[in-house]
């Protein structure tokens, strides 16, 4: 009987699943429903494994950091430097030409001092206020003075020279603008004079026997 009951069974035996068959179907329904329950150690391990970055994670983010920040900084730190030079010698260049245009319109040889250049509180120009440059280069600003003013990270300096210094007689005058903070706010310091000639000097004070720009 029982030979003949496995006789007709069997073809229909050998188209099930070989999981089915080895009775590990069973088995791996508990396990589904192992790492479907809350408690389930398959769960537990998935939360563990979503809980944040690892330390080597964190570390290879911040070394990629700290090499983008140490090739952007210089970078822009020349940036920074190259505006404020160019900054610098406009400067230069329009206080030359206020000189001249200043000595030709009132007859009277280059001001004494950059007061002289700015504008008048009221009125008219004169050769007291000759409204030849703004407030900054004029020195009525805040960090300005008849003889000094700050611009772009450079402190600028008007002196007058020659035999004479005296309003009216001047005939020469030197402007010199050096960094606040050499090699940070400016590398180059410079120097030009009533030759309307800028020259500049990469490690101190620029003199007029520098090489001109």
């Amino acid at each position: 009987m029982l030979l003949a009951l496995t006789f007709f069974l069997e073809p229909g035996l050998q188209q099930l699943p070989a999981r089915i068959r080895s009775g590990s179907f069973s088995q791996r329904t508990e396990d589904n429903t192992d790492n479907a329950s809350p408690g389930g150690r398959k769960g537990n391990d998935n939360m563990k494994k979503q809980k944040g970055f690892s330390l080597i994670e964190l570390l290879i983010v911040v070394a990629i950091i700290l090499i983008i920040a140490a090739i952007a900084i210089p970078n822009l730190l020349k940036s920074r430097i190259a505006a404020n030079e160019a900054s610098t010698t406009s400067s230069m260049r329009t206080l030359n030409t206020a000189e001249v245009t200043f000595a030709s319109t009132y007859n009277s040889g280059f001001s004494d001092g950059l007061n002289r250049l700015g504008a008048p509180a009221s009125g008219q120009p004169d050769v007291n206020n000759s409204d030849l440059v703004d407030p900054v280069l004029s020195g009525k600003t805040g960090t300005g003075n008849n003889t000094t003013f700050v611009k772009a990270g450079y402190i600028f300096t008007y002196v007058p020279t020659g035999a004479n210094t005296t309003f009216g007689f001047i005939a020469q005058y030197n402007v010199l603008a050096d960094p606040q903070a050499r090699g940070s706010s400016g590398q180059r310091s410079f120097i030009s004079n009533e030759s309307a000639v800028i020259r500049a000097n990469a490690t101190a004070t620029a003199t007029l026997s520098d090489n001109p720009l």
